[in-house]
């Protein structure tokens, strides 16, 4: 499994209640390797869950030594509420979720999540999917491309992007994408903040694969699939899923809504629980140093009222 590292390992493994006999959730099985992690240090029972077929069939090897330990489940984890019910009904002491791409997805030039090498448009996670990169790159109008490049890649220059993209198709592979993202950024702006192209692709990375669509939705079944005490670590990567997760566990946290003036709360909401991390705990430079993939990444954990 080499090529894999796993971002925040140790924090993951330092946030979830790991004890013998307990039941957990990988809901973004990817290489595999935070999987690996609870079941050594945890002796409990792991649902591990991709939509990538390829990870699953992966991991089948990596984790085969844990036996029935594992259940792996193809499947999207929006939908953990019917995963679990189809598992018994279970309710979990500890979920993880990984946001970012696998570094297998990445470093596969033919699933066309890189910019760096040479293949066609893809970007899908889930392979049996009907949208692709390529569809969203060539048959978009322009005014959406736009929309998508400023909201979900923050691109301050997503106008003119997508511009050059409407000029230059049709667009085959993401080479000749980057080189007209690359084309369309000023000079002096990319100097500076990694390749120019990075942000445009998560951006059409997030489209193709709806990775914000039910993020805030998903992460409130998670939580209420937590028995109590369980703990629920997501890992982000990207500001705007971030700042959906920080709201979702701020409200599951406070959940009230009543005016600040009323003397009691009456809406009737109660907390489900309470934030472990005020602040988002983030990769050390050593990590860092060593995996620059993880530069981006923040985790945030919360845990379920007893």
């Amino acid at each position: 499994m080499s090529g894999h590292v796993s971002v925040l390992y140790e924090q993951v493994l330092e946030a979830l209640p790991l004890a013998e006999g307990k039941w957990f959730v990988d809901g973004t099985l990817g290489g595999g390797g935070h999987s690996e992690g609870i079941l050594k240090a945890s002796n409990g029972h792991l649902i591990a869950i991709d939509k990538d077929a390829d990870a699953i069939a992966r991991c089948k090897s990596r984790l085969a030594p844990y036996g029935q330990r594992v259940t792996f489940v193809r499947g999207d984890f929006k939908n953990i509420r019917q995963i679990l019910q189809e598992q018994g009904g279970i309710q979990v002491d500890g979920a993880l979720l990984d946001l970012g791409v696998s570094s297998f997805q990445l470093d596969e030039a033919e699933r066309g999540f890189s910019y760096s090498k040479d293949a066609p448009l893809d970007m899908r996670m889930d392979r049996d999917s009907a949208l692709s990169a390529f569809q969203v790159v060539n048959e978009y109008e322009q005014k959406e491309l736009a929309r998508i490049l400023y909201e979900y890649g923050e691109e301050r220059f997503g106008g003119k992007i997508a511009a050059a993209i409407v000029k230059n198709r049709p667009v085959q592979t993401t080479v000749q994408l980057a080189e007209i993202v690359k084309s369309a950024i000023p000079a002096a702006k990319r100097r500076s903040g990694g390749h120019p192209a990075k942000k445009a692709f998560q951006a059409i990375r997030i489209e193709v694969n709806g990775e914000l669509e039910t993020l805030r939705e998903t992460v409130n079944a998670f939580i209420d699939s937590l028995a109590g005490g369980g703990r629920l670590a997501i890992i982000t990567f990207h500001s705007l899923e971030d700042r959906i997760v920080k709201k979702a566990f701020q409200e599951a946290e406070h959940p009230c809504i009543c005016p600040p003036d009323f003397p009691k709360c009456v809406c009737g909401r109660v907390s489900k629980g309470r934030q472990i991390t005020r602040k988002p705990i983030l990769p050390n430079e050593k990590e860092m140093q060593e995996n620059p993939r993880s530069r981006s990444a923040k985790l945030r954990v919360f845990e379920r009222c007893r």
